[in-house]
């Protein structure tokens, strides 16, 4: 029998390093995944169906709401986005876990259609530190910034349904806590529960 996978929702406010901390936690790893969406948005150049998205259109992303075949779904700029419950558990499976970089309201969305998934929550060690971050792109207004901390003010609120907290103040720390989170799930007693019954 094989162990079957997790679902690992990763969530946080724009500027605490998401994409950095999951691409060095799963660096080298081929025992997960990122998911793919389905989307109702026009493939850009180099795009490839299956691979970067599932491209829809908009009747048949509707229908796969009323099915109930998305964890989560969210309009933004009018195109249709979510993630295809069929695509996840076959490789779950399959002992493959799937990561997600997904908003808080999609991370509440997947934990309630669910019973495989792990929400993790993504901070700076203060607002003071997000802010800095957010300033050192160089690509934000004054106002935009003032816009974002106040959403991540809203996500700190919304987040209480997160199954753990990771505080990016260091790279590699925030990595190995992100393994760490891996390796403990992975030995949860009902994961391994059938090699019991093998004894």
């Amino acid at each position: 029998m094989v162990e079957k996978g997790r679902l690992y929702v990763v969530s946080g406010p724009s500027g605490v390093g998401k994409n950095t901390v999951i691409d060095k936690a799963i660096a080298g790893r081929d025992d997960i995944c990122f998911s793919t969406s389905v989307t109702t948005r026009k493939p850009r150049e180099g795009e490839i169906d299956g691979e970067d998205y599932f491209f829809v259109d908009r009747e048949t992303f509707d229908k796969m709401v009323r099915d109930g075949e998305l964890l989560e779904h969210a309009t933004y700029v009018s195109n249709g986005y979510g993630t295809p419950k069929a695509f996840v558990e076959e490789k779950i499976s399959q002992g493959m876990s799937v990561i997600s970089d997904i908003d808080v309201q999609g991370g509440r969305q997947i934990k309630a259609a669910t019973d495989y998934s792990v929400l993790i929550f993504i901070v700076t060690p203060t607002m003071d530190e997000l802010r800095k971050r957010l300033e050192a792109r160089g690509t934000e207004t004054e106002e935009s910034i003032r816009s974002r901390l106040e959403r991540a003010k809203a996500e700190y609120a919304e987040s209480i349904d997160y199954d753990y907290i990771i505080v990016n103040d260091d790279l590699d720390t925030a990595a190995e806590e992100m393994k760490a989170i891996f390796t403990a799930e992975k030995c949860r007693y009902k994961n391994r529960e059938f090699y019991l019954k093998e004894v």
